[in-house]
């Protein structure tokens, strides 16, 4: 099936399979901050956004891609930076695989919700795992993010 994509503001055209998963497409694209970890929806190291919304590209197929706006960490790269020092200051940056994930997870929250509670947070994030650290810190760095959002700078 022809699909069309807007990856990170570039449009690709191209012959996709119908059961090809969003996932192994992005990353033979070269968006190679996308990973490969669960195949189940349950570590959220896959997750990009589709349209303004958080998903698995994991079990998202290409073909329901078709004519939408796909945003990867390589299309937010000065926020991603952003999030990444925050993350790496409180000490939660150990191997960097959930790394990608996380970012986009906590890029997503703050385009839809620029102010949540920690509760909201912890709801949001629950989705990511990380198998080297706790999520203290992980906490810590959100709300540090949410405090330089709130004064405008670092």
């Amino acid at each position: 099936m022809e699909v069309k994509l807007i990856i990170n503001g570039l449009n690709y055209q191209f012959a996709a399979e119908a059961d090809e998963y969003l996932l192994d497409t992005l990353r033979k694209l070269g968006y190679k901050s996308v990973k490969k970890g669960c195949d189940t929806t349950s570590c959220g190291v896959c997750s990009i956004i589709v349209d303004g919304k958080l998903v698995p590209s994991c079990s998202y197929l290409t073909i329901r891609a078709h004519n939408k706006s796909i945003l990867t960490v390589e299309g937010i790269q000065e926020e991603a930076r952003k999030i990444g020092e925050l993350i790496a200051k409180e000490g939660v940056e150990q191997c960097g695989f959930c790394s990608p994930g996380n970012i986009m997870a906590i890029y997503s929250l703050m385009q839809e919700n620029p102010n949540p509670s920690m509760d909201e947070v912890k709801h949001y994030m629950a989705g990511n795992l990380c198998r080297c650290s706790g999520y203290e810190g992980q906490h810590r760095a959100i709300e540090k993010l949410l405090e330089v959002g709130k004064d405008g700078g670092e």
